[in-house]
């Protein structure tokens, strides 16, 4: 008899940080002390006037870092110490042309600073919201880790390979479904917004069919359809065909683990100080199932309490150093068996970056740890 299951829990993202301009007091003293320097050098050169032109650029560096404001009082600041200057200290009988067009350069280079921190203001706001925006929609195409069901805790980290973006071509997620947990995992052939939109499409298509389909063959002919579909929108609209790579595991209160591999990198099992990894068949990747001359299998092994499954994407696997040796995962796992569940994601992808030095990595990078609910 099934019973009522928790709700997953999921962390919330981190608020997306704005650059922070300087304090006012730290505005001001750094103002003071830019004068300061500036009105020495020109006493100990003899050419106090003539190095008020250093100062003119203080507004510039303004626009660049401070608010409009603190951009403002710069630039009113620096116009009145060149202007009562040139009047009280320039040499009698000097050119007052040459005076005059200093203070003129210094009030229009002020002005124009002010309009450039409008607009980087501006510009830095519109990122932000587009920022905010793209974040709010990676919490619906990739739940926040760590995500708990009735049978699976599930942590991990998801990093892809630009830095600008939050969503990539590696995909995961995890359903609390009335035969058990159903857990995903894939990497999505190629980069781009195309592979964005194909990872929107599976992973919709795993929220809907792991809650309706009571096995896993037809859970993957699900989501094999929905990325045939997206293919031939794609042809359509004159984008590339892509293929999947996934897998997908269902875990229940029994003592085994039930697992569907669609061409994708097979899970380690970690259990009482032994990385192994599970024998399992594998088949082609989703929206390719037609090719194929088998049909769906599922494949079963033990994971008993107290284990841990690792689950990643090739972003881990094909990790190279800069001689172009691969990442050995396995090794690695074994140096790592001392790290927590909780934090072995983490250390393992720093790890891997550390393994990297000079290397360059190429694609987006997953890794996932699966662990048994404690029961309550």
């Amino acid at each position: 008899m099934i019973g009522t299951r928790r709700k997953r829990t999921a962390v919330a993202l981190d608020t997306l940080d704005a650059i922070e301009p300087p304090g006012n007091a730290e505005t001001v003293l750094g103002v003071l002390t830019v004068t300061l320097l500036v009105e020495l050098l020109g006493i100990l050169s003899g050419s106090e006037v003539w190095l008020l032109g250093l100062l003119i650029f203080l507004p510039s560096a303004a626009s660049a870092l401070c608010t409009v404001q603190q951009t403002r009082f710069i630039a009113a600041w620096t116009a009145l110490f060149v202007t009562v200057t040139v009047l009280v200290r320039a040499p009698a009988g000097g050119r007052w042309l040459d005076r005059a067009l200093l203070v003129l350069l210094t009030l229009a280079l002020g002005a124009v600073s002010v309009y450039a921190c409008h607009r980087r203001i501006g510009r830095e706001r519109e990122m932000l919201r587009l920022r905010s925006t793209a974040a709010a929609m990676q919490r619906h195409i990739l739940h926040p880790l760590p995500l708990l069901t009735d049978d699976v805790l599930v942590n991990g980290v998801y990093e892809p390979v630009q830095e600008d973006r939050l969503v990539g071509g590696d995909i995961y997620d995890v359903v609390d479904s009335p035969w058990g947990a159903r857990v995903l995992i894939g990497d999505v052939q190629g980069k781009g917004l195309a592979a964005v939109g194909a990872a929107f499409a599976v992973i919709g298509a795993f929220r809907e069919a792991a809650h309706r389909e009571p096995t896993l063959t037809a859970l993957v002919d699900a989501l094999d359809a929905s990325v045939v579909r997206h293919n031939s929108y794609a042809e359509q609209t004159g984008d590339d065909e892509r293929f999947v790579t996934a897998l997908i595991i269902g875990v229940d209160a029994g003592p085994e683990a039930q697992v569907v591999n669609c061409g994708h990198i097979p899970p380690r099992l970690i259990h009482e100080g032994a990385v192994t990894t599970p024998a399992l068949d594998s088949g082609v990747p989703l929206g390719l199932a037609e090719l194929a001359a088998e049909p769906t299998t599922v494949d079963w092994f033990d994971f008993p309490a107290g284990s841990t499954l690792v689950l990643t994407t090739d972003g881990l696997t094909e990790t190279r150093a800069a001689d172009g040796t691969f990442y050995p995962v396995d090794e690695r796992l074994m140096k790592q068996l001392d790290v927590s569940p909780t934090e072995l994601p983490r250390a393992l992808h720093e790890d891997a970056r550390a393994f990297a030095g000079d290397g360059r990595r190429h694609d987006d990078v997953a890794v996932l740890t699966v662990r048994r609910s404690p029961r309550l």
